[in-house]
């Protein structure tokens, strides 16, 4: 049968004594039945568990929910920037709002259920009258990311030595200082890059996932913890290296891989949403469009290592990075409109080259390689929004004499007076901003980013030629 959170909703309601607590009707449940409850019924109201987390609707997220349901510790597999970390936390989402325990417990003691030795004296000496205390459900969250140096101590606990000079016998369970998964019960612990856990480390938590308690050295106690574990792993360590101990990979009730955005659109809604960037700055459609093709092509490009993945971090720093130099060329150049053209690009450099590992016969050749994914996308974007006819249009208007110029020291009026020269120009970089909006599509400074990648598209298709001097462009008619 189900229980539903019958904890009070105000702040002033809250019962601060164990027999008020009974009097107000609360009732007490597992971690997995608060998850389990709580995500029925947002699942059944039809909003997201994740609402922040993109791309995953039909793939990662239904395993996910599955998990939950089922009451499962869950073990997520993918490579760097996939979200791993955000669902995890946001799990606490589908927590209970507030949290009764034994005032001053430092494992959130239930007050109907004590297991420390602490609360349990304490219960004993004051009965109803023991003092409550009332936790939110962010900090019902812990998480450990591991370490070769990380001991059993860090995860569940070691003797206070400072507790035993204060008098205490080492057989009292008092001087006992907690490690993270106890000061986690009733909770949600995470550990992030489980593999890279020693195997003796791992062993300790075997009974955390089985038994549900932990045993300290050198003590006859037993805690039966109420905690959900979440791990997170990197594939190549976790299949190929053999670093996690088979043991604790059975005892993960569920194993899900995690990907990276499989369509472009998805990828520039995430640097959207993730992205850092100044109200001033407007980056048309095509240009965020350029950013994350190149981040798609650097994951299935032979000159990346793609062990490592190719993370949706390089979308948002190139986003930023972009619109940042567009900010500095327009401040430059006493602009006040801020649009990023093509010429922005080679400033991507800096942000591409920390997030992407090159393969060992492409070291030396780091920057060809960033160079040579950047004019891909911009010819993939060119073709896929420029339509046929007008290419040909605007190739026969470069006579002999006509060179259109480009580049990051030339202000917006110098693309408006090359729209008056070459007609047809003029017509492909209207039916390439008519998508950005009424207000987008009419700005000048649009229109010149727009200009920027029908020439460089036009070039890199074969169609112009390019001399380019100091970050100046100039493309003529093929000879």
């Amino acid at each position: 049968m189900e229980q539903h959170d019958t904890s009070p909703s105000g702040a002033d309601q809250l019962p601060d004594t164990l027999g008020a607590l009974r009097s107000s009707g609360w009732a007490s449940r597992t971690v997995k039945e608060e998850l389990r409850v709580n995500a029925t019924a947002r699942i059944r109201s039809g909003s997201p568990l994740f609402p922040e987390v993109l791309g995953y609707e039909d793939t990662v997220l239904p395993q996910f929910e599955h998990a939950v349901l089922a009451g499962h510790d869950v073990i997520l597999l993918g490579e760097r920037g996939q979200a791993k970390t955000r669902m995890i936390r946001a799990l606490t989402g589908l927590l209970d709002e507030w949290m009764p325990i034994i005032a001053g417990s430092e494992i959130n003691d239930d007050p109907y259920s004590p297991v420390s030795r602490y609360a349990l004296d304490l219960v004993a000496e004051h009965g109803d009258d023991t003092r409550i205390d009332w936790v939110h459900r962010d900090t019902r969250y812990g998480e450990k990311l591991a370490t070769p140096d990380t001991s059993i101590a860090d995860l569940i606990g070691e003797v206070d030595p400072i507790k035993v000079a204060e008098g205490r016998y080492l057989s009292d369970e008092l001087t006992l200082h907690y490690g993270l998964v106890p000061r986690t019960n009733r909770g949600i612990f995470a550990i992030n890059e489980l593999p890279d856990l020693a195997e003796r480390i791992q062993v300790g938590l075997l009974n955390v996932l089985e038994e549900r308690d932990v045993q300290i050295r050198g003590y006859r106690i037993r805690l039966p913890l109420d905690v959900i574990l979440v791990a997170s792993a990197n594939p190549e360590d976790y299949t190929n290296r053999g670093r996690m101990i088979t043991p604790l990979k059975d005892r993960f009730g569920a194993q899900i891989r995690t990907h990276y955005p499989r369509e472009v659109e998805t990828e520039i809604a995430i640097a959207d949403q993730e992205a850092q960037i100044s109200d001033e700055v407007d980056i048309p459609d095509f240009m965020k469009d350029i950013i994350a093709t190149f981040t798609h092509l650097a994951r299935h490009s032979s000159h990346i290592n793609q062990r490592s993945g190719v993370s949706v971090r390089l979308t948002v720093a190139n986003l930023e990075t972009l619109a940042a130099a567009a900010t500095r060329r327009s401040l430059r150049l006493g602009e006040t409109e801020v649009v990023p053209r093509v010429s922005d690009l080679d400033s991507l450099i800096a942000s591409t080259a920390g997030k992407i590992e090159v393969e060992a016969l492409e070291e030396d050749r780091e920057g060809e390689v960033v160079d040579h994914l950047l004019r891909s996308a911009i010819l993939h974007v060119f073709k896929d929004r420029v339509s046929g006819p007008v290419i040909s249009e605007i190739v026969e208007a470069f006579d002999e004499d006509t060179v259109a110029n480009a580049g990051d020291d030339l202000p917006t009026s110098s693309y408006r007076e090359l729209l008056d020269r070459i007609e047809p120009l003029a017509s492909a970089v209207t039916d390439l901003t008519s998508t950005e909006g009424s207000a987008a599509g009419s700005s000048a400074a649009v229109q010149a980013s727009a200009v920027e990648l029908i020439l460089e598209g036009l070039h890199l298709s074969k169609r112009l030629n390019k001399d380019a001097v100091a970050g100046r462009a100039s493309y003529r008619a093929r000879a």
